[in-house]
C-alpha cells in the first residue's frame, strides 16, 4: 500500500475556498442529489476537479420538508453565502403542538427553543431544523452555480467500471457515451447501476407502510375558514411566528408545518395498493380520504385534518412507498475507485430524520479523505471513507426504526409529564458529530487498522462516531420485522443511544 502524505496540515476552523491546493484529482459524481451536490461542492474546495452527470434535463427541486442534522449542516462555516441563505430560509421562533390522531390536543404549543433549553441544549445551535426542500436545493444549486460546477444533464448512466491497470474508473450512458475519471461516486439513490458493480442490488422488502405528502401555497386554505383559521401560524412574541403539529396514533402519524407562504403535511399509512417509490407520483384527495381511517382503530382521524386534505391542490399529494432495505457494508468497487454514498449506500426511514443528513456527511468525508490521501491514495482513500461511515449509518438506519415504534405508539401517560417522549429520539452522537474533523483526525488509525486485518465494526485506536459502548453486530429487516411481529420494541444494542 503506498505510503500516505498529507498535502497540507489542516486546522478544524473555517477553511474556505481556495485552502487547499490542487490534488489532480478528478472526480465523476452521478446524481444532483444532497449528497451530489454536498460532493461537488467540497470537492472543489478541497482542491479536486469535479464534474456530474445528471438524467433528468433539470434538478428536481420539488418536494415537501425534511430534517437536516448539526452534523451535516456545520460545513455551512466554509461558505459564507451558504450560511446566510441557510439562516434565512430557517424556521425562526418556531412552536410545535402535539394532537392525538383524533384531534385531542395532549401537549399545547410549546416554543421549540425552551424545549431545547429544558433539554440542556443550546437553542442557537439546535440538534437540526425542519427544512423546505425546494428552498434548500435552489441554495446547493446556487452554490454550484457560483463554483461553476460543470454539471452535465440528460445523462442517465446504465454502467459503471474500473480499470485497475489504468488506475481509472468511469460509466456509460444510455446513448452509449462513456465518461472518465480518477474516482466515480455514486449519488443517484436506491436504483443506483453502480450496485452491480458494488456487491449486488439489495433486495428491498415491503414494509406495508406509505406516506402521503403534499406541499402547496398557504394561499389555498383560503376556501375552508375554518382550516385556515386552524393552521394558522402561531401568534408569538414577534407577530405570527412557524409552527410544526404532530399527530399521533395507533399504527400511524402525521405532521403539519405552517410557513409564512407555504402548508406542508404528510402523513405514514397502510399501502393502498396505489403507491410508489417515486416522488413524482401523485393521487387525488379522494383516495387519502377514503383510507386514512384504515388501521387506527374505533377512532377517525380529527374532521379538520380531512379538511386540510380536501383543501389540497390537485396534482400535490406524492404517495410514496416505504420500502426496507438491509445496510450493506460494499460500498465500493473491488478496487475502489467507484463508490457509493448517500442513499445508492444506505436508505433511510422517513421517522430516522436522517437520510438528508447522512447522506451529506458523507460527501464531506470522502472529500476530506480523498484530499488527505491525495492522487497516489485514492483507493485506500476510499476504503477509509467506508470505515468512517459504514457502523455510524447501520445505527442511524436502525434507530430509525425504533423511532417510528414510537411515533406510531404513544405512550401519553409519559408524554404529558414528557413532550420528548413524543417526539423522535435524537442522539447526541448523532447530532455532535462533525464528519471533517473527524476524518483528518482518525484517517491514519484507520490505515493502520486496515492493514492490522482488524474487521469492520471492530475498529479501534479512535473514538466511535456512534453509541459509546456500542459494539457492531449485523442485523437485518427480516430481524426487525420479526420483532415487531412479536410485539417487542426494536432492540438496538449495547451502548448509549440517548
Amino acid at each position: 500500500m503506498t505510503e500516505l502524505r498529507r498535502p497540507i496540515v489542516v486546522e478544524h476552523g473555517s477553511q474556505p475556498l481556495g485552502s487547499y491546493s490542487p490534488s489532480g484529482i478528478d472526480v465523476l459524481i452521478v446524481g444532483t442529489g444532497l449528497a451530489g451536490l454536498t460532493a461537488g461542492i467540497e470537492c472543489v474546495r478541497k482542491g479536486h476537479n469535479v464534474r456530474i452527470l445528471e438524467r433528468n434535463e433539470a434538478i428536481n427541486t420539488a418536494g415537501d420538508m425534511f430534517f437536516m442534522g448539526l452534523s451535516a449542516t456545520r460545513f455551512f462555516k466554509h461558505w459564507p453565502e451558504m450560511a446566510q441563505e441557510f439562516d434565512s430560509i430557517s424556521l425562526h421562533n418556531a412552536w410545535i403542538e402535539t394532537f392525538r390522531h383524533c384531534g385531542e390536543r395532549m401537549i399545547p404549543p410549546l416554543k421549540v427553543s425552551d424545549r431545547l433549553r429544558a433539554a440542556g441544549l443550546d437553542p442557537d445551535t439546535p440538534p437540526g431544523t425542519f427544512q423546505m426542500r425546494p428552498l434548500v436545493y435552489r441554495m446547493f444549486i446556487r452554490q454550484a452555480e457560483r463554483l461553476g460546477i460543470d454539471i452535465q444533464f440528460n445523462k442517465r448512466v446504465v454502467e459503471y467500471w474500473e480499470d485497475d491497470l489504468r488506475q481509472t474508473a468511469g460509466v456509460m450512458t444510455e446513448s452509449g457515451e462513456q465518461y472518465e475519471a480518477d474516482v466515480v461516486i455514486a449519488a443517484d439513490g436506491v436504483g443506483s447501476k453502480s450496485q452491480s458493480l458494488v456487491g449486488g442490488q439489495v433486495r428491498a422488502i415491503r414494509s406495508g407502510r406509505a406516506m402521503w405528502r403534499a406541499a402547496f401555497p398557504i394561499c389555498h386554505l383560503d376556501q375552508n375558514p375554518e382550516v385556515k383559521a386552524f393552521f394558522k401560524m402561531h401568534d408569538g412574541e414577534t407577530g405570527e411566528e412557524p409552527i410544526i403539529r404532530t399527530w399521533l396514533g395507533p399504527g400511524s402519524y402525521a405532521m403539519t408545518l405552517t410557513r409564512p407562504e407555504t402548508m406542508i403535511w404528510v402523513m405514514n399509512h397502510d399501502v393502498t395498493g396505489s403507491e410508489r417509490e417515486s416522488w413524482n407520483h401523485t393521487v387525488d384527495a379522494e383516495e387519502v380520504l377514503t383510507n386514512m381511517d384504515k388501521g387506527v382503530g374505533t377512532h377517525p382521524w380529527a374532521p379538520i385534518f380531512k379538511e386540510l386534505v380536501r383543501a389540497t391542490p390537485p396534482k400535490t399529494i406524492v404517495n410514496f412507498e416505504l420500502l426496507w432495505r438491509d445496510p450493506k457494508p460494499s460500498w465500493a468497487s473491488p478496487g475502489s475507485r467507484v463508490v457509493q454514498i448517500g442513499d445508492a449506500a444506505h436508505s433511510f426511514l422517513p421517522a430516522s430524520g436522517n437520510g438528508a443528513t447522512q447522506a451529506i456527511e458523507d460527501a464531506i468525508s470522502l472529500a476530506s479523505c480523498l484530499q488527505i490521501g491525495g492522487r497516489d491514495n485514492i483507493p485506500q482513500s476510499v476504503r477509509v471513507h467506508v470505515r468512517l461511515r459504514f457502523v455510524r449509518t447501520s445505527c442511524a438506519q436502525k434507530l430509525g426504526f425504533a423511532n417510528a415504534e414510537l411515533l406510531q405508539d404513544t405512550d401519553w401517560g409519559r408524554a404529558k409529564l414528557d413532550p420528548r417522549r413524543a417526539q423522535p429520539r435524537m442522539p447526541r452522537w448523532v447530532w455532535e458529530h462533525d464528519p471533517e474533523p473527524y476524518a483528518y483526525d482518525n484517517y491514519d488509525k484507520v490505515v493502520e487498522n486496515i492493514r492490522d486485518g482488524v474487521p469492520l465494526g471492530a475498529e479501534s485506536g479512535y473514538p466511535p462516531n456512534y453509541p459509546p459502548g456500542y459494539r457492531y453486530q449485523p442485523w437485518s429487516i427480516d430481524d426487525i420485522m420479526n420483532t415487531l411481529r412479536h410485539g417487542r420494541p426494536v432492540d438496538l444494542g449495547e451502548g448509549n443511544w440517548d
